[in-house]
Parts: structure tokens; C-alpha cells; sequence
């Protein structure tokens, strides 16, 4: 016996499921090769020892809040939201890290789903520098966390 009706909906279906996953850009990778993924607790000592905290965000999601003593060096991407992105479509202005490349350095962003942390680490690592912190899960969690923030 043949259902037409329900064959179309399992089709419409599918096809809505295709969509909607295509809306949506892929999390970031859970590692980065040259950098350390950090916790929110990692982030916290480090800052405690004096590393510098980077907030990649734009200017006005720092401006809302970032972490206590975050620095804000934006990360303002044109490039795809992908591991292989194409860095000259995109504006980071290394020259505003600490000189140190040696120095540990924390970056971090709005999450799992915000790309600007990894790009930035990936220029960064790029750029010479060997201890980039890379807080992945980024601002959502260190304020759900009730962490410190300005």
C-alpha cells in the first residue's frame, strides 16, 4: 500500500531540516593546532599571573560587557565562518598585541559558534606567537559562570 500524503511530508520534511542546518554556520573546531583551548578558571588564573586577555568581539559587544580587563582588539571578518577562511578578506590588527610573542596571550570571542577567536589565534599563531590561550567557550559562559566582568 502506498502513502503518498506521507511521503510528501517526510520529503517536506528532509528538505526543511537541509535548510535549516545550512542557515547555520558550523561551531568552531574544538582544538587549534599552536594553541591551547582553555576553561573559564584557566582564563582566570592566567589573568591573575598577568597574562593579557584579548576580546575579539566588535567594539560595541565590548562596550555592553567582556571580561574584567579584557583588552579589545576586534576581529572584523568577511571570510568564511571555516577552518580553511581566506585571512585577507578579514581586518586584525596584530600590531596591537602585547610585543611578547613568547608571552602567553588569551583570546576569546562569544563562544563555540563565534569564529573571530579562532581567526584571530590562527593570525596570531601566524604572526609568531607560541601561547595563545584560546578560550573557546568564550563570554556567554564566563557570565553565566558569574565571573568577573566590566
Amino acid at each position: 500500500m502506498d502513502f503518498p500524503p506521507l511521503r510528501h511530508l517526510a520529503t517536506a520534511v528532509l528538505f526543511g531540516s537541509l535548510l535549516c542546518g545550512a542557515a547555520h554556520a558550523a561551531d568552531t573546531p574544538a582544538s587549534l593546532n599552536g594553541a591551547t583551548v582553555v576553561s573559564a578558571e584557566a582564563v582566570m588564573a592566567a589573568h591573575q599571573a598577568g597574562t593579557p586577555i584579548i576580546d575579539t568581539r566588535v567594539a560595541s559587544e565590548y562596550a555592553d560587557g567582556h571580561i574584567k580587563g579584557a583588552i579589545s582588539v576586534p576581529y572584523r571578518e568577511k571570510s568564511a565562518k571555516s577552518v580553511d577562511f581566506d585571512a585577507s578578506q578579514d581586518d586584525f590588527n596584530l600590531a596591537k598585541l602585547p610585543p611578547d610573542k613568547a608571552a602567553a596571550l588569551v583570546v576569546y570571542c562569544n563562544g563555540p559558534e563565534c569564529w573571530k577567536s579562532f581567526k584571530a589565534a590562527t593570525a596570531a599563531i601566524k604572526g609568531g606567537y607560541t601561547k595563545i590561550l584560546w578560550y573557546r567557550d568564550g563570554f556567554p559562559q564566563w557570565q553565566s559562570k558569574g565571573l568577573p566582568v566590566e
